[in-house]
């Protein structure tokens, strides 16, 4: 389970470093001069310091980049880490920085000296999210960080700073959480009570039944869920920090809490990993709430479909013909294109009952989306320009990689169907386009939408800058950022 780093700012004090036995970190700029306490370091270690930032070694090093200097002579620690970050970098660079710091983290902690930086909130924001670690080991095995002091000249101001980065984090922390856990212990009501408990952050919280669900006609939805013992939920969480009776950002997330892959059964062979289907539902639960820990000033409701996908005698077959909310039919071709059912009906329940400014829906929807752009990227499909050129300038900002994809309506033919008025899936090419071409059909023309394609970025296959190996909490950061920019008032 999640053990969070513990970080304090203080006052420089070039005295701890004698005592220090755990890690110093040393903030140095592109010019390799060091401040008062560098200086008082470099004589403690004979000079080892002012070699080492003069060298070829550390000229050689990018924005945020460390390199490392063991068992120094003169002090107790047991490594001092020289990363290079100028006073002029950007958020991203300083992030990166902390990140550097966070991936060399032990169970000693890390004295940082970042004395007058002025990103030093940004780079205590990098070294939270990269020093993240979830596990169950147990005896030997069960590892935790050391406490974290990060020297600062005004450590109240920073504090203030970082306070935001801090409700961003643990946002971070709770979708990756969701995500990392296994489906024996987060089950559709697992998930449910886990996002209802926020209610005690201020978030008005929801749980529609598979008896509300089947009175509103959510058949597409629940045609997923039928071959499974966990019951199929709709969790609808409110926050309400804006203007009264102004319209909401709609968030929208797949929660698929394990995906088989139904009758039409997934290979064996790295099925353990389906435990992350739920993926765009953590997204949705991990910004809903940083907005609630922040106390965001903007109406936003996130709505996620929970279900688990199942083969079972009671499951849905390839062949069957499903109703949706919205009234229209669906043949299922295949029952492995499940999320997008369970959107369907959330995406026309949120647009029904709410009617939002603008709508983002987020699933780990496709394996097409990473033969196109790999992990790097998110893909994004939307039907509103200056919606998805939003998000594209919130993700640059954040450091998440995301590229808008084509969306013309040439490719709804791949999804028609001879028996009812759309199929679930369109074939081997354009998988993911497809995809998002049937959740189109259930967006409202007038309502700015955007799908996010997260399959790719939510849980890739090695360690990213920010994050270790595992879930990377992709698009908390994005869409804490959009909704700072452009729905705050």
């Amino acid at each position: 389970m999640t053990q969070p780093v513990a970080i304090a700012f203080k006052e420089t004090d070039p005295e701890v470093f004698a005592t220090q036995t755990g890690r110093i970190a040393l903030i140095v700029g592109g010019d390799g001069k060091l401040g008062p306490a560098g200086r008082k370091l470099d004589r403690a270690m004979k000079g080892a310091l002012s070699r080492a930032v003069g060298s070829e070694a550390f000229n050689g090093l990018g924005q945020g980049d460390a390199m490392e200097l063991s068992w120094p002579a003169g002090i107790e620690a047991q490594a001092v880490q020289v990363v290079r970050l100028d006073r002029k970098s950007t958020a991203d660079e300083a992030r990166k920085a902390g990140a550097a710091i966070g991936a060399k983290l032990g169970s000693e902690g890390a004295l940082v000296v970042a004395q007058g930086h002025p990103r030093a909130a940004d780079l205590s924001l990098g070294l939270a999210l990269r020093a993240y670690r979830f596990d169950y080991h147990t005896g030997e095995d069960k590892k935790g960080y050391g406490p974290v002091t990060i020297m600062v000249a005004k450590p109240e101001e920073v504090a203030a700073a970082a306070a935001p980065h801090a409700a961003l984090a643990e946002g971070v922390f709770f979708t990756r959480d969701l995500v990392n856990e296994p489906t024996n212990i987060l089950t559709t009501d697992d998930f449910a009570a886990r996002l209802a408990a926020m209610h005690e952050l201020g978030l008005d919280v929801e749980i529609l039944e598979e008896e509300d669900m089947k009175k509103l006609g959510m058949g597409a939805l629940l045609g997923v869920g039928q071959g499974s013992e966990m019951p199929s939920k709709l969790v609808v969480m409110q926050w309400n920090g804006g203007a009264k009776d102004e319209a909401p950002f709609a968030l929208v997330g797949k929660g698929v809490v394990f995906d088989t892959g139904g009758i039409s059964l997934k290979p064996g062979a790295g099925m353990e990993e389906m435990t992350m289907d739920m993926g765009g539902a953590g997204v949705v639960a991990g910004v809903m709430r940083t907005l609630a820990l922040r106390k965001a000033k903007a109406n936003v409701v996130g709505l996620v479909g929970l279900v688990e996908n199942m083969p079972d005698g009671k499951a849905q077959r390839p062949g069957d013909i499903v109703t949706s909310m919205k009234g229209d039919t669906i043949e299922v071709i295949n029952t492995d294109a499940e999320g997008r059912l369970v959107l369907a009906d959330v995406l026309w329940y949120a647009q029904d009952r709410f009617q939002p400014k603008a709508m983002v829906n987020l699933a780990t929807l496709t394996g097409a989306i990473i033969v196109a752009l790999g992990h790097e990227n998110a893909g994004l499909f939307a039907n509103d320009d200056k919606l998805v050129a939003d998000i594209l300038d919130a993700a640059k900002v954040e450091g998440e990689g995301a590229w808008h994809m084509p969306l013309q309506p040439a490719y709804d033919k791949l999804i028609k169907s001879r028996l009812a008025d759309m199929k679930n899936v369109g074939g081997r090419w354009g998988g993911s386009i497809t995809a998002a071409a049937f959740l189109k059909r259930f967006v409202k023309p007038e309502v700015p939408w955007c799908h996010i394609d997260i399959a790719g970025v939510a849980l890739p296959p090695s360690e990213t800058t920010l994050a270790p190996k595992g879930p990377t909490g992709w698009g908390v950061r994005t869409l804490d950022r959009l909704i700072r920019d452009k729905f705050e008032a």
